[in-house]
C-alpha cells in the first residue's frame, strides 16, 4: 500500500567549512527560532539558548515553541520574559509522519483513494480503521479489509491531522501574562543529540623532521532540529552530568605502552570557562539537522618531530619468535617549537609523502585533552624492518632461603577484642636474571630502539633491585620501569645483555 505522505527536506550527512554569515537570519513564522546560542560540551550534551519575539496575550495563554531540539531534557528548561510567568509546560515530541497519522486515525474514517492502473481512473471509498498492528485493517461497509503493501496504487486521505501530533518538535507553554504585546522571551535548556571533537591531520617529513598539522573540530546534530544561524561555543573538558553513565573516551591509546605523554605546563591564550578552555567558531554558522560539520581551528607548520621505533618488555618475558618494534612518531604542543596550543581529545591521523610527492596514510592514535608543552610520543604502526626479541638468558638463585618478618596480623571478634594475632612472613631470596635483548635492521640506515624494561616494581610485598651489569647505560624512568637505547647498524643486528639482581 502507497500512503500519501508528506515530504521532509532534510540535510544529508556532509562535510563543510563553516563560512560566517553576513546578516542575522530573519523568519517570519511565527515564535520562530530568533537568536540562538549553541554550547556544546565533549560528552554528547548541548546548551541551547533562544531568544524569541513573542506576541503575548494579558492574562492566562497558551504558547507554542516549534523548533526545539526532539531530545530536550524538559526538567532543564528554563523559561523567562518580562511580565510574565510560567503555569505550566509539555513538549510535544510525537512527529507527523505516515505511520504515526495512521495509528492515530484507529477508531476514524478515512477515505481511500484507489487507481485502476489500466484506466487511470480513481474510485474512493469511506473506511474505518480498525488496527494498525502488523498490518493496517480497516473496515469498509460489511468487509473488513487488510490493506496490503504490495505496491498498488492506493492512497489514505485523513479529515485532519490528529491535535498532538507535530510537524516538528514543539514545546508549548502556559504563561501568565500581566500585560500583552511582543517582546523578548528567553529559552534555555540541555539537550544530547549535539556532540563534537577533533581530528587532526599530520603530515610527517621525515628528512626534515618535522610535521605540519592541521586541526578540524568535527560538529554532529542529531537532534532532530536545526539550529539556524547559531553562534556556537564549543567546551574542551568533561563536566559531570550526574548521570554517572558517561565515560570519557580512552586517552592516549588506553595508556598503551606504545604511546607516552607528558603534560604541560604552559598556559594557552584561550578563554577557560572553569577548568575548561573554550573553542569559539567565527562568525555564526547553520547546524542542520542529521549533519556533520567540519572547522578549521589549528594550522601549523614545521614542528619539530621525530621518528622512535620503541618497545616494552614484561618482567621475565621470554619471547618465541620476535617482535617488530613499535614505529611512534614524538612532537610537542609547546608554544616555542610546538603546536603552541591546547589540543583538544581526538584522533591524530598521520600522512607521508612517497617518492611523486603523494601524501600516504601511515597510521593514527587518540589522544585525550592535552595541555600546551606537552611531550608526546604515539604509535602509528608496526615497523616492518625492525625486530626485537627479549629472552631470559639465565636466571639463579644467590642465596639460601630466608625469611624476614613483615607486616602483622589480628583477628578480631565482634566486640573489637583480638582473638588471635601473628605476624605476616616472607621469604628472603635473591635472584640474579640476566636478560639478552635482540634488536635486528633491515634499513639501509642505522637505527636507534628504545626498549623498556618493566615490571621492576613487584606489587606490594616489595621488590629491592639493582642492576650489576648492562652493556649499555640505562636510564631509570620510575621505581618499574628502564629505559635503554640500543642502536643499531644498517643491515644489521645486536644483542644487549643486563643482569638485575632482585629479592621477591
Amino acid at each position: 500500500m502507497r500512503v500519501a505522505a508528506i515530504a521532509l527536506a532534510t540535510a544529508a550527512p556532509c562535510a563543510l567549512v563553516a563560512t560566517p554569515l553576513l546578516a542575522q537570519e530573519i523568519s517570519t513564522e511565527p515564535n520562530a527560532q530568533g537568536d540562538v546560542s549553541v554550547t556544546i560540551y565533549n560528552d554528547g550534551q548541548a546548551l541551547v539558548q533562544d531568544i524569541r519575539q513573542i506576541a503575548f496575550e494579558r492574562g492566562r495563554s497558551r504558547v507554542e515553541f516549534p523548533d526545539v531540539s526532539a531530545q530536550i531534557r524538559p526538567e532543564t528548561l528554563s523559561f523567562a520574559a518580562p511580565d510574565t510567568g510560567i503555569v505550566e509546560q509539555n513538549f510535544d515530541f510525537d512527529l507527523l509522519t505516515p505511520t504515526k497519522l495512521m495509528e492515530k486515525a484507529i477508531g476514524q474514517t478515512v477515505t481511500l483513494v484507489r487507481t485502476n492502473p489500466a484506466t487511470g481512473s480513481e474510485t474512493r471509498e469511506r473506511a474505518t480503521v480498525l488496527s494498525t498492528a502488523g498490518g493496517v485493517v480497516v473496515q469498509i461497509g460489511d468487509r473488513i479489509e487488510v490493506l496490503r503493501d504490495d505496491g498498488l496504487p492506493v492512497r489514505v486521505i485523513f479529515d485532519r491531522v490528529p491535535p498532538n501530533l507535530r510537524a516538528r518538535p514543539t514545546l508549548s507553554v502556559t504563561i501568565e501574562s500581566s500585560r500583552g504585546g511582543t517582546r523578548p522571551a528567553s529559552l534555555r535548556y540541555l539537550t544530547p543529540g549535539l556532540g563534537w571533537g577533533a581530528d587532526y591531520v599530520a603530515l610527517y617529513d621525515e628528512g626534515r623532521g618535522t610535521i605540519d598539522m592541521q586541526g578540524w573540530v568535527t560538529l554532529t546534530n542529531s537532534t532532530g532540529t536545526t539550529f539556524s544561524n547559531a553562534d556556537t561555543l564549543l567546551v574542551a573538558g568533561n563536566p559531570n552530568s550526574g548521570s554517572g553513565g558517561y565515560a570519557p573516551p580512552p586517552r592516549y591509546g588506553g595508556r598503551s605502552s606504545t604511546n607516552s605523554f607528558v603534560p604541560g605546563t604552559e598556559s594557552p591564550g584561550r578563554e577557560r570557562l572553569g577548568d575548561f578552555y573554550l573553542y569559539p567558531i567565527s562568525g555564526r554558522t547553520t547546524i542542520a539537522n542529521n549533519q556533520t560539520k567540519q572547522v578549521s581551528f589549528l594550522d601549523v607548520q614545521g614542528v619539530a618531530a621525530r621518528k622512535i621505533y620503541g618497545r616494552t618488555v614484561g618482567w621475565l618475558s621470554s619471547d618465541g619468535d620476535p617482535v617488530p618494534a613499535a614505529s611512534q612518531i614524538a612532537f610537542n604542543s609547546s608554544r616555542d617549537g610546538g603546536l603552541g596550543d591546547a589540543l583538544p581529545a581526538g584522533t591524530v591521523r598521520f600522512y607521508q609523502r612517497d617518492r611523486q610527492g603523494n601524501p600516504q596514510f601511515i597510521g593514527e592514535n587518540q589522544i585525550g585533552h592535552t595541555p600546551m608543552g606537552s611531550e608526546l610520543t604515539l604509535k602509528t604502526g608496526d615497523a616492518f624492518d625492525v625486530y626485537t626479541q627479549a629472552e631470559v638468558e639465565k636466571r639463579e638463585t644467590i642465596t639460601g632461603a630466608e625469611w624476614e618478618k613483615s607486616a602483622r596480623w589480628r583477628v578480631l571478634d565482634e566486640n573489637g577484642s583480638v582473638v588471635r594475632q601473628g605476624t605476616l612472613e616472607r621469604p628472603k631470596v635473591f635472584y640474579r636474571t640476566t636478560i639478552r635483548y635482540t634488536v635486528t635492521n633491515a634499513h639501509s640506515s642505522p637505527v636507534k630502539v628504545e626498549l623498556v624494561q618493566s615490571g621492576l616494581d613487584r606489587g606490594w610485598w616489595g621488590n629491592d633491585f639493582r642492576v650489576t651489569s648492562e652493556d649499555v647505560p640505562g636510564e631509570q624512568l620510575n621505581a618499574d620501569r628502564r629505559k635503554y637505547v640500543i642502536e643499531v647498524p644498517a643491515n644489521g643486528k645486536r644483542e644487549v645483555r643486563v643482569t638485575y639482581e632482585t629479592r621477591y
